[in-house]
C-alpha cells in the first residue's frame, strides 16, 4: 500500500517509524505544515515527500494517517472523507464536542473508514482483561481502579490547547473502560487540584484529577490522573469482581516500591512515557488499520467510539467546573439507532 501520514511531530515522527517498517507499507509519503520539518524526516528516513498536505492527499495514496496537532485533525478528516481515502486519526477526533459530534455524524454516513487511535485497545493486558470480563471468569464486576499518571508534565506551551486533563489524560481511560467492560457510562463525579507548575491554573486547567464514573450496570470506576508521577510512568486498570480480579500494567515496569520488608517486586525500570510503555500496540494498531484500509475487518474504533470518550470527559471537566454530579444524559451525542462498542 501506498500510504500518506500527515505530521512529523514527536507522534508523527514515531508513527513514521513504525509505519516504515511495516511490512504492508510499499510506500510511505510525509507532509507537514512545516514542510522543512517534513523533508528532513523524509530524507533522514528514507521516505517520500509531499509539499503541503492537499498535496499529500491528491497524490493517490490508499490509505490516510493523520497524525498533526489537534486543530488539524477534523479538516483533514473531513478532507479524507470527502476524497473516499481509508484514515486513520489520532485522538482527539477534534478539540470541540460539537464537532465532534458533527463529524460522527459525517462518519457514520460515509462508507470511508476511520480508525481512530485509541493504542490501549492493541494492549495485551487491557484485551487480557476484556476477555476475563467477556467470559464471566471474573464472576460480576463490582469495581474498577484505572490511572493515567505521567511521570513528568508537557511543555508549557502545550496546556492551553490540551482540552484539559480529563480530555488529554483521562479519554484513554475512559474510552479502555468502555473496551473492557462493554458498558456506557451513566454519571460522573469529578474533582482536581494543582500541585505543581502555575500554568496549569494560568490555563484554567489541574495537573492532577479524580472522577467516579458510574456504569449503566452500576459498576464503579475510579479514575486518577496526575502530570507528577515522580515514580515513572504509570498506566494501570484493576476490574474487580465476585469471582476474581485482574490487573493491568501488574509487572516489574510498575511505578511502586512496597514499603514492606523484604518484598523485592517490582525490579524496574520504570517506563518513562506513553510511547515506552504503549510501543507493542502502538505496532499493533497501525498494523489493524491496513486491514481496514483493504476492507477485511471493520474499524476496531469508530469515531463515534471516540465520540463517546470525549462526551465522558466532557462531563467529568463540567462536574469539576460545577462540583456536582453529572449525567451522561446532560452532555450531547450523535443520534444514532446503536452505539455498539467495538
Amino acid at each position: 500500500m501506498r500510504i500518506g501520514l500527515a505530521g512529523v511531530g514527536r507522534i508523527g515522527a514515531f508513527h513514521a517509524s513504525t509505519l516504515a517498517g511495516l511490512d504492508a507499507v510499499d510506500e510511505l509519503v510525509v507532509a507537514d505544515l512545516d514542510a522543512a520539518l517534513a523533508e528532513k524526516v523524509a530524507t533522514d528516513q528514507g521516505l517520500s515527500f509531499a509539499p503541503d498536505l492537499d498535496a499529500l492527499l491528491a497524490s493517490g495514496i490508499d490509505a490516510f494517517v493523520i497524525a498533526t496537532a489537534t486543530p488539524g485533525h477534523a479538516p483533514l478528516l473531513r478532507k479524507a472523507l470527502a476524497a473516499g481515502i481509508p484514515t486513520f486519526c489520532e485522538k482527539p477526533v477534534a478539540a470541540t464536542l460539537d464537532e465532534t459530534v458533527a463529524l460522527t455524524e459525517l462518519a457514520d454516513a460515509s462508507d470511508t473508514p476511520v480508525h481512530i487511535g485509541f493504542q490501549r485497545r492493541f494492549d495485551v493486558g487491557y484485551r487480557r482483561a476484556r476477555d476475563a470480563v467477556a467470559s464471566g471468569e471474573l464472576g460480576t464486576v463490582h469495581a474498577i481502579r484505572a490511572q493515567t499518571h505521567d511521570q513528568a508534565p508537557p511543555h508549557a506551551s502545550y496546556i492551553p490547547t490540551s482540552g484539559g486533563i480529563f480530555r488529554d489524560c483521562s479519554v484513554h481511560d475512559f474510552d479502555i473502560v468502555r473496551f473492557v467492560t462493554g458498558r456506557e457510562v451513566e454519571t460522573v463525579y469529578a474533582t482536581g487540584a494543582n500541585k505543581g507548575a502555575d500554568f496549569f491554573s494560568a490555563a484554567g486547567d489541574v495537573d492532577t484529577a479524580a472522577a467516579i464514573l458510574t456504569l449503566e450496570d452500576g459498576t464503579l470506576v475510579s479514575a486518577t490522573a496526575t502530570r507528577y508521577s515522580g515514580g515513572g510512568h504509570d498506566v494501570r486498570m484493576e476490574v474487580m469482581g465476585s469471582e476474581g480480579a485482574i490487573a493491568v500494567g501488574l509487572d516489574d515496569s510498575l511505578a511502586l516500591r512496597s514499603a514492606e520488608d523484604g518484598v523485592l517486586f517490582p525490579g524496574g525500570p520504570a517506563h518513562a512515557n506513553f510511547m515506552q510503555r504503549f510501543l507493542p500496540a502502538y505496532r499493533a494498531e497501525l498494523t489493524a488499520f491496513f486491514d481496514v484500509a483493504a476492507g477485511r475487518i471493520p474499524s476496531p474504533c469508530t469515531v463515534r467510539d471516540a465520540l463517546q470518550a470525549f462526551r465522558t470527559a466532557e462531563a467529568c471537566e463540567l462536574s469539576r467546573a460545577q462540583r456536582r454530579p453529572v449525567s451522561m444524559t446532560e452532555i450531547p451525542d450523535a443520534p444514532s439507532t446503536a452505539k455498539a462498542i467495538a
